[in-house]
């Protein structure tokens, strides 16, 4: 919703600053020159990416549209989930949630908690880990390094469409010059036409110019600043995962361990200590 209004900011600002100081709002409107600009930056994008990066970031536009799905509530339930988890390997051991780790869309642990369980990134990153650790005794140490490396891994993956995007955006205002040369060329060809027909084509081709950096950093580098937040958050919550497990290896108790996790997340949707308890003690008592 936030990139709807920020395109209607632009382009109110933009048009109505024009038309405020007296231009005509037709004479923008050339369809040719945005012919030349997108159909460029669009051949530009699928030849010089691969199949399955177009795909990643066909898949990842949409995204733009909706609001973070990485609230305070998505955190209380990760952290409930996992102080839940820890709490009974604490209690029956590690072998007590074998069930759970090998199937959990069937385990009643982890149904409580539908909209982790729809992140299937997020349940194979606690189910691998916790399967690792019923495997038998690990190095915290060589654990949290490979949980590093699969966390910098899903960053870099998660990124492929933001920096395509990116890349767009960086290359529209040369296409927008490309369209603007070649409008120039089309007036170079009508020197013999009257004054008013001249200044209408030269402006025409100066429109191409202005589509290309406004295409570039009003509309299409912004998206890439949003699928580039994206990523970080969904990070974030690989991260909380991390230090609570790593925790619970070392030997803390799971409330503390889970307090670990809260710790890590940023402080506009991390909950309060008294919110956390209070979601731990509701989830443990149902």
């Amino acid at each position: 919703m936030l990139v709807i209004i920020g395109y209607i900011i632009v382009g109110a600002s933009v048009l109505g600053g024009y038309a405020m100081h007296g231009g005509s709002l037709g004479a923008l409107f050339q369809p040719f020159e945005l012919v030349i600009i997108a159909g460029a930056a669009l051949g530009a994008f699928v030849c010089g990416n691969s199949s399955k990066v177009v795909r990643a970031t066909l898949k990842a536009l949409p995204t733009t549209l909706h609001g973070s799905r990485f609230t305070k509530q998505r955190y209380l339930d990760l952290l409930a989930l996992l102080y839940e988890i820890l709490n009974r390997v604490r209690r029956e051991g590690l072998m007590s949630i074998e069930a759970d780790v090998e199937e959990p869309h069937n385990s009643p642990l982890f149904q409580k908690y539908p909209a982790l369980v729809a992140d299937e990134h997020l349940v194979e990153f606690v189910t691998d880990y916790l399967r690792l650790m019923v495997s038998g005794n690990l190095n915290p140490l060589e654990l949290e390094a490979l949980m590093d490396q699969e966390i910098d891994t899903h960053h870099q993956e998660a990124s492929v469409p933001a920096h395509a995007i990116q890349r767009i955006a960086d290359g529209l205002p040369a296409f927008g010059i490309v369209a603007a040369v070649m409008g120039v060329v089309n007036v170079m060809g009508s020197v013999g036409e009257p004054p008013a027909v001249l200044g209408a084509k030269i402006g025409a081709a100066l429109v191409g110019t202005f589509v290309g950096i406004l295409l570039a950093y009003g509309i299409v580098g912004p998206l890439a600043s949003v699928l580039e937040q994206k990523v970080s958050e969904s990070s974030k919550q690989l991260e909380c995962i991390k230090v609570a497990l790593l925790a619970s290896l070392n030997g803390y108790a799971p409330a503390l361990a889970v307090e670990f996790g809260r710790k890590v997340l940023f402080s506009t949707e991390r909950p309060t200590f008294g919110e956390l308890e209070d979601t731990v003690r509701g989830k443990s008592a149902a």
